[in-house]
């Protein structure tokens, strides 16, 4: 983000106002639009309040800007020209369109991310850069020249790389399939994208579970798609609940993550796993297992997938290294029946005509490589260093304030407070303290429960992020 030179001899105020003149002059401000108020702007750029008065003033003297008491400060609708133009209306735009944007507070901790790198990260849902396999890839790209043809690949995925995805399956995850069944995507989210896109239509009913990572996805409301709640309790969901579901509004589709799940880090019963296959065996209905935890399993001995049980063909398997490997190669994949995947490529075509094929040769070599296994396990090894870090730090700094169940694999912590708190309260004053987490009203839930990302933050900040909590926590409920 654009900062004033301190060191310039040109005043900050006039700094000021020459980028914003420069940002309307792109349209990255239309004519009429509103301006941020003097103080956040102030907050955003880290000057005195003073400052941004200065230089608003020194725009409002050229006509460029106009503020009215009780309306903020725009820009001029009639400077840029003799008489008035006709701008489209871009906020109208904006917040237009059937694809609805991020839930606001997701959008919140990305600012605040992004406004401040230095931010102590419980909320990202991703690997730390020293999780990653950085030094096993680079020495894959020196040991590989990647001179193959660089134009539009397979719609469904590179094909060695789906090849690959064929072995590791049955190696991994006892999942048999072919590489005429496996798609590729750019990652789990694209999956469930063309799926909910290709495969149901507006008006239709699906399950998901409650709490869900679903939640914080507005693309389910984007495809018109309603939304019944399945309970997870610490033996994952019910399938007697899904069977209600289907009787009393005849749900269409089950989206599960069975194993770790995002956010509570359940584990799906063995038992239940069977009563839900032969649920969905006796309704006829897809079940949609979303599985992108189960190698980060501590104990080194993963559950068993749905997949791997479904004698008929009712699941949709998705996996994704992002939360394995690296989530900067953007590499996905699904195991469907051969006509799903060649439906739902046959979309993804329209969209981007396929993934870059690099990433894709990468991704096949790092799995058929010696680098994988023991990238693995020391993965697992330095995500139970971290989880119990941070157990401790909790119990240290909250005590009786907070209670959780520890998880036995996966990149997060599901926690409940135990004092009365305000979610927004709460999150803002984080961010003021330099911590920032998830609020648990994102996934479903009521106020009062937070998901902890063990995974993102650096290993000697976990501490001092959780007396930062510690402290938002306490200014909260004592305000």
């Amino acid at each position: 983000m654009w900062k004033p030179d301190r060191h310039s001899q040109q005043p900050l105020y006039e700094q000021i106002a020459d980028h914003l003149e420069q940002r309307i002059s792109y349209g990255e401000f239309p004519p009429g639009s509103l301006l941020p108020s003097e103080r956040k702007l102030a907050e955003q750029l880290g000057v005195n309040r003073s400052t941004v008065i200065m230089a608003f003033a020194e725009l409002r003297s050229t006509g460029i800007i106009e503020s009215r008491t009780g309306s903020g400060t725009r820009v001029s609708a009639t400077k840029w020209g003799v008489a008035p133009k006709h701008t489209p209306n871009w906020k109208r735009y904006s917040e237009g369109g059937g694809f609805l944007p991020n839930l606001p507070f997701m959008r919140k901790i990305r600012e605040a991310l992004a406004h401040n790198p230095e931010l102590i990260d419980f909320a990202s849902g991703e690997l730390a850069g020293d999780l990653a396999p950085n030094d096993e890839i680079a020495a894959l790209m020196s040991e590989h020249r990647y001179t193959s043809y660089l134009g539009y690949d397979n719609p469904q995925g590179y094909i060695p790389l789906r090849q690959a995805l064929v072995s590791y399956l049955e190696a991994h995850r006892n999942i048999r399939t072919t590489e005429a069944s496996v798609l590729v995507t750019s990652g789990s989210q694209q999956s469930l994208y063309l799926i909910t896109q290709c495969l149901l239509s507006p008006g239709d009913a699906v399950a998901i579970e409650d709490p869900s990572y679903c939640y914080s996805l507005p693309m389910f409301q984007s495809a018109g798609l309603r939304l019944f709640r399945l309970p997870v309790d610490r033996y994952g969901i019910d399938p007697d609940d899904v069977r209600a579901l289907y009787k009393k509004h005849r749900i269409k589709m089950v989206f599960t993550n069975p194993n770790f799940q995002n956010p509570t880090g359940t584990v799906l019963a063995a038992e239940r796993r069977k009563r839900l296959l032969d649920v969905a065996s006796e309704l006829a209905l897809p079940i949609v297992e979303d599985d992108p935890f189960s190698l980060t399993s501590y104990d080194g001995a993963p559950p068993t997938p749905l997949k791997a049980m479904d004698e008929i063909g009712s699941v949709l398997y998705i996996g994704s290294f992002s939360k394995i490997a690296a989530s900067g190669l953007r590499i996905g994949w699904m195991v469907a029946p051969r006509a799903i995947a060649e439906r739902l490529a046959d979309a993804r075509q329209q969209m981007d005509f396929g993934l870059s094929v690099i990433p894709q040769q990468v991704a096949a070599q790092f799995l058929n490589s010696a680098y994988f296994e023991p990238h693995l396990e020391r993965l697992r090894m330095q995500l139970l260093f971290k989880r119990d870090l941070l157990v401790e730090s909790l119990h240290r700094e909250l005590g009786d304030l907070i209670r959780f169940e520890i998880p036995q694999g996966g990149l997060h912590l599901w926690c409940k407070l135990t004092p009365d708190i305000h979610d927004g309260k709460l999150l803002e004053e984080a961010v003021r303290r330099g911590v920032v987490f998830v609020p648990g009203s994102v996934y479903g839930s009521d106020s009062g429960f937070v998901r902890f990302t063990f995974a993102r933050a650096r290993t000697e900040d976990i501490p001092s992020g959780i007396a930062r909590f510690a402290e938002a926590l306490r200014a909260t409920t004592d305000g």
